[in-house]
């Protein structure tokens, strides 16, 4: 039988909710948080299966959702806008969480995916798929996830020097990022007019053509690394504190350390099989959603639901308020390069 137990935990007031021997403590500004952004979330939502060429209004959405509506209805909300709403929603909680994991193993705030090289390792493993092979779409996820696999083995051994520092591994990053954009534009140039066009377009980030195949493909793919997560974020947060004080309290560093990487490795791969690299999501959603719930540290869920909601807006923007349609990689570029400036600025201020 479960409760729900009250308490207040260093001047912060947490929920502890028990179920025989398991005990789960959320802090109240996190609920409330993650609350208010799911509202967010379902409103955007709603918004974007309304708009288009095709315009409907939100009880006809909401009819549709719920089995009421048949017809050009059903098959303009259900099969041809909510799939691409869903990929939105997923892949940029996915972003989220995978940026969380980097920013606490590296405990730096530009610790992303895309900057360290990881996205990049994809997004060559998925072009070789794509231009080479011709292959499927789940070859393409092993592809994009093998790599991402192979530069994240990569730019760790080259930062490695008596362990891994967080600054280092970023330094080493951004230089295999930059070889593995070269490397990226020269498949693409080398490649035929027809597969180059599309591969190009496709590696800025889009959710043009995602169809529900690959939405349950890569949701279910995303689901179980999300529970990995889940279930490794309490040590994550143990090792924040450094790691010989991880280790005092039974944390298995390395191994731990390990399963983080992998997973935060094969969530950033397994968007950019689907839908290419969407830049920033992953650098900035972490940063907002450790603001808004007030935490001493990365936490998981609020970084999710931001990464949702810039995913899902972006992609809203980029289709229905850009002068023409573009990839929501464009917009997120956009909104992210602004954000890092203004990181870059504060940190240097703080240094002075």
């Amino acid at each position: 039988m479960s409760t729900h137990i009250p308490r207040v935990d260093l001047g912060r007031r947490v929920l502890v909710q028990r179920h025989r021997r398991i005990a789960v403590r959320l802090q109240w500004r996190s609920v409330v948080v993650c609350a208010v952004l799911a509202v967010a979330i379902a409103c955007t939502a709603v918004l974007a299966l309304m708009t288009g060429s095709y315009a409907l209004s939100p009880g006809q959405v909401l009819s549709a959702l719920t089995g009421g509506e048949t017809g050009i209805v059903h098959e303009v909300v259900v099969e041809w806008r909510l799939p691409r709403v869903t990929a939105a929603l997923v892949f940029g909680a996915a972003l989220g969480v995978s940026g969380a994991v980097f920013q606490s193993l590296m405990r730096n705030p530009l610790a992303d995916p895309g900057i360290v090289g990881f996205s990049q390792g994809s997004y060559t493993g998925a072009l070789i798929v794509i231009l080479v092979v011709n292959g499927t779409y789940t070859q393409l996820v092993g592809g994009a996830l093998l790599g991402g696999m192979v530069t994240a083995v990569a730019v760790y051994l080259l930062a490695y020097r008596r362990g891994v520092q967080g600054f280092r591994l970023i330094i080493v990053g951004i230089g295999v990022s930059a070889m593995l954009g070269s490397l990226n534009t020269w498949l693409i140039l080398k490649a035929d007019l027809d597969q180059a066009m599309s591969a190009a377009a496709w590696g800025a980030g889009s959710l043009n053509g995602v169809s529900w195949n690959q939405v349950l493909v890569g949701g279910t793919c995303i689901a179980g690394l999300l529970l990995l997560a889940r279930v490794l974020s309490r040590p994550m947060r143990q090792m924040e504190l450094g790691d010989d004080a991880a280790a005092s309290q039974g944390v298995r560093v390395p191994a731990v350390r390990l399963g983080l990487i992998l997973v935060g490795v094969a969530l950033t791969a397994t968007v950019t099989a689907a839908s290419g690299p969407i830049a920033f999501i992953s650098l900035v959603a972490p940063q907002i959603g450790r603001r808004l719930a007030r935490t001493a540290g990365i936490t998981l869920a609020p970084a999710a639901f931001v990464g949702a909601l810039l995913c899902l807006a972006s992609d809203y923007l980029a289709q229905h308020v850009a002068p023409t349609p573009l990839p929501v990689g464009i917009i997120t570029v956009v909104l992210g390069g602004g954000y890092l400036a203004y990181l870059l600025f504060t940190e240097a201020r703080k240094r002075l």
